[in-house]
């Protein structure tokens, strides 16, 4: 061995979003000049900067290099001891290779994010929202979920009302609000609330919402109702005070013609007619005369003659209408879906685990189209690049978006200066099925297969997280 090496210290430690430095000495052992490049290896390899990245050294010359670990604050960086090492490759002997190894220890921090799905809910006996949160720290997190508003007004059914969520996971809390008073009549009336995350030896993060209570009838209907009670009661009141006597004089008009009223004798009656069945059929319609249908044969002749209109413009092949199809020749769950490539537009719409988009192509996907049957649902959002990072990685743009079977979802944007995706969230609906997924990722190729919790509860990430990748090709299975 011609190089002797040193790090200084061997051991440091670190804060997300901070950074530490180590010296690295070597000294030159043999006895030819040589030049030394270096190369971070490891885990915390990405966030690891060398300088110099060579290094010339005559024989018997020490010489020093600083390695800089900068972690980002997000839970890529994760919390405690993180091996990591440095491979020195000589260039007059590239075989005899050199690797350094010391620890780097990062601290952990906690960051939530809580969203409610939708904010503002709307029942006369419920409401049901959900509570996304995420964990954006570096640690998995533990926490309760409870609900309160001003005035006692709601009552608060949650599950779980304890989650665990590992770094960078996120969990759905689903939530029941109930009124404690029913509005029979009325209008709606608006019941703020909040739902509050509590993290132990912290204080409560709160999520606000809305629920609006709508009244059991409409007001128009109490007053309608009103006023036919008292139309009712007055003319009851009236009949009472006002009842009409009938008087007749028939009897006396048939005694001064010598005309008895008693019944005739039973010999004489004549009995009643049977009554109908009730299963008796009812009698046909009347056929069409002959001059109707000759009129209807005119009238068809002129319409022969008539010039036929153009036909319409064929519809668009999307994966609601793959879905549709399929369903119909194979009852059950699937999935289809499509992909909006950079340059090229949308593929054909593709089924069940087979591939959409391209594999070393350099061809972004800008926006995928999914429908989904028998699952109650789907639900996405994107995750595309974003120009503006500060810790090289994309972020959402924009809020979850759902649809029911047999509709098309659409993620991400085709518009030409908007940007490209790096990955997607998703899940389906609660009670059927779950959804799996692998992606094709840029320069790291296929990623493994992943799918979300049975119940709705959780969803599955795919794709990179990473503004230097981008989102190839994908397959998904229900």
């Amino acid at each position: 061995m011609s190089l002797w090496t040193s790090l200084e210290p061997a051991s440091s430690t670190v804060d997300p979003g901070g950074s530490v430095r180590v010296r690295l000495r070597l000294r030159n052992t043999g006895d030819v000049v040589d030049e030394y490049r270096f190369e971070p290896v490891g885990d915390v390899a990405p966030w690891t900067v060398v300088e110099p990245q060579t290094l010339r050294l005559y024989p018997g010359t020490t010489g020093t290099v600083e390695l800089t670990f900068s972690p980002p604050r997000s839970p890529d960086a994760v919390a405690g001891p993180n091996p990591f090492a440095v491979r020195i490759t000589p260039t007059e002997h590239p075989q005899a290779t050199t690797v350094p190894e010391g620890n780097l220890t990062i601290t952990p921090f906690t960051e939530v994010r809580a969203e409610l799905v939708p904010p503002t809910v709307k029942g006369r006996f419920r409401g049901r929202p959900k509570l996304a949160v995420d964990n954006l720290g570096n640690t998995k997190l533990t926490a309760s979920v409870s609900g309160s508003d001003n005035g006692d007004h709601l009552s608060y059914d949650i599950h779980p009302g304890n989650v665990q969520i590992e770094p960078g996971r996120a969990v759905f809390v689903k939530a029941t609000l109930k009124p404690r008073q029913i509005i029979w009549f009325g209008s709606k009336e608006q019941r703020p609330y909040a739902l509050a995350i509590q993290r132990s030896g912290t204080g409560p993060q709160s999520v606000e919402g809305t629920y609006v209570q709508r009244g059991f009838l409409p007001r128009w209907l109490a007053t309608f109702l009103g006023v036919f009670m008292a139309l009712a009661i007055t003319f009851v009141m009236l009949w009472i005070a006002y009842k009409p006597q009938v008087r007749t004089s028939a009897t006396e008009k048939l005694q001064e013609a010598g005309i008895s009223t008693l019944p005739p004798s039973p010999s004489a009656s004549v009995a009643p007619p049977t009554p109908p069945s009730p299963s008796a059929e009812a009698p046909a319609a009347p056929a069409a005369t002959e001059s109707q249908n000759t009129s209807g044969a005119a009238g068809g002749g002129a319409s022969s003659e008539a010039k036929p209109k153009e036909s319409a413009e064929p519809q668009e092949d999307t994966a609601a209408t793959a879905v549709t199809q399929l369903a119909a020749q194979d009852p059950g769950r699937h999935i289809c879906y499509r992909a909006y490539l950079t340059d090229k537009g949308w593929t054909k719409p593709v089924c069940d685990g087979a591939m959409a988009g391209t594999v070393g192509q350099n061809r972004p996907i800008k926006s995928l189209n999914l429908a989904t049957s028998d699952t109650d649902g789907t639900a996405a959002t994107a995750f595309v690049y974003y120009p503006q990072s500060t810790d090289g990685k994309g972020h959402y743009n924009g809020p979850w978006k759902g649809v029911v079977d047999g509709a098309d979802l659409y993620i991400g944007s085709t518009k030409k200066d908007d940007p490209y995706m790096l990955g997607f969230a998703m899940n389906v609906g609660q009670s059927k099925s779950v959804v799996c997924q692998t992606t094709h990722v840029h320069n790291e190729g296929w990623h493994g297969l992943g799918c979300d919790e049975p119940g709705g509860d959780n969803y599955i990430f795919g794709g990179t997280l990473s503004n230097l990748l981008w989102l190839e090709a994908v397959k998904f299975t229900v």
